[in-house]
């Protein structure tokens, strides 16, 4: 399959015009699986819960993912993409995963980073993987990286690749996905944006360097800090498949469960 992580620089606001840069960058690139940014239409840096509420999209009927539905349906491909989402009373840091038939399914981030605290509900969803025509894809959400039991959790679950819309501020997490996919011998698709939002004080800088990863642990992509770009590699995702490491040692069946309690 061809694989492809798109590194923007959204407007905080503009929805719009971040979508429509975006979707130039995917066309730009044939694959069949796109992997956006977290809160790639809105931008990240919200000052309140009301200004998240006036921004939040409904799952299947807001713009961006109308827009986003209109690409995959065009061009036949699978999208992951990190939106605000809004549902009733409760708004999530989601990201949802649609096809050409529409939405697959949706993640909603455990793993809350600094102020999202205050400005989003914890996810419920738990960790989703999703049969798709070219292998089993999970999600998670930037600071999710850190949790070594994100990425397990889904290894277990049988994913072969881990979509992860980011949002990066700290400098570790390109890095350390290398060890996530030794760990699990999975691929990841690390999506990240690129420049700087100032608002309410807060000044956030985003480390740009969105990745794939193979589950050998080779940087197959790396993009750079500074450009919105697109990156696109082919894959086999069977290769993820392979959990032994020798004929004694297999990665998740040789777990020794009965012995990480604390």
């Amino acid at each position: 399959m061809r694989l492809a992580v798109v590194q923007t620089n959204p407007a905080f606001g503009e929805v719009r015009s971040n979508v429509s840069r975006a979707l130039s960058l995917m066309r730009s690139t044939p694959a069949d699986l796109y992997v956006l940014p977290e809160l790639f239409a809105t931008g990240y840096n919200f000052v309140s819960r009301k200004e998240v509420a006036s921004l939040a999209e409904e799952t299947k009927s807001g713009p961006t993912a109308r827009a986003i539905a209109d690409f995959t349906r065009q061009y036949s491909s699978h999208v992951a993409y990190g939106f605000a989402e809004t549902d009733g009373a409760m708004l999530y840091n989601a990201a949802a995963l649609v096809g050409p038939s529409g939405l697959v399914g949706v993640y909603r981030k455990i793993h809350l980073y600094d102020r999202e605290n205050e400005l989003f509900d914890p996810g419920n969803l738990g960790f989703p993987v999703f049969d798709l025509p070219f292998g089993k894809v999970g999600i998670m959400i930037c600071f999710d990286w850190i949790y070594p039991e994100s990425a397990r959790t889904l290894a277990l679950k049988g994913a072969q690749l881990i979509a992860h819309p980011s949002n990066l501020v700290l400098p570790f997490c390109p890095d350390a996905m290398v060890t996530r996919c030794l760990e699990n011998r999975v691929f990841v698709a690390t999506a990240d944006r690129i420049g700087t939002e100032n608002r309410g004080g807060i000044s956030l800088a985003y480390i740009g360097k969105s990745e794939i990863v193979s589950p050998r642990g080779e940087i197959l992509k790396r993009l750079g800090d500074t450009a919105e770009e697109i990156a696109m590699s082919d894959v086999d995702l069977s290769a993820a498949d392979n959990k032994r490491i020798n004929r004694f040692n297999d990665l998740l069946s040789h777990r020794r469960p009965d012995h990480y309690s604390h």
